[in-house]
């Protein structure tokens, strides 16, 4: 099985048709065959549209999330699809894993 890790920046607050864009990532990797995903909120970053920091009340909502998932490289080309079809613009990291248990 080919394993893949699969990160997708977006801010906070961003929405796709009325629903938050990681709860909407999350739902559409669902319904792609990933088996789970997490939505991880930063503190701080910066990237194309320049340096947000959580001690800036004027930027609530716009901190970057990282909505990662594990699976298998059709499952995420699937779920890149669903991206591309629903006319979104998000930058993403696609990776080789190696997933184990401890012990």
């Amino acid at each position: 099985m080919s394993t893949v890790c699969l990160q997708v920046f977006v801010t906070e607050a961003s929405r796709h048709h009325g629903k938050l864009t990681y709860e909407w990532l999350l739902d559409a990797a669902q319904a792609a065959g990933i088996g789970g995903g997490s939505a991880f909120q930063s503190v701080a970053g910066y990237g194309r549209h320049g340096r947000h920091d959580a001690g800036f009340f004027e930027l609530a909502g716009e901190l970057p999330v990282v909505v990662q998932f594990f699976g298998e490289a059709a499952a995420i080309d699937r779920l890149l699809q669903s991206v591309s079809d629903a006319g979104l613009k998000l930058v993403y990291a696609k990776l080789p894993a190696e997933l184990g248990v401890t012990g």
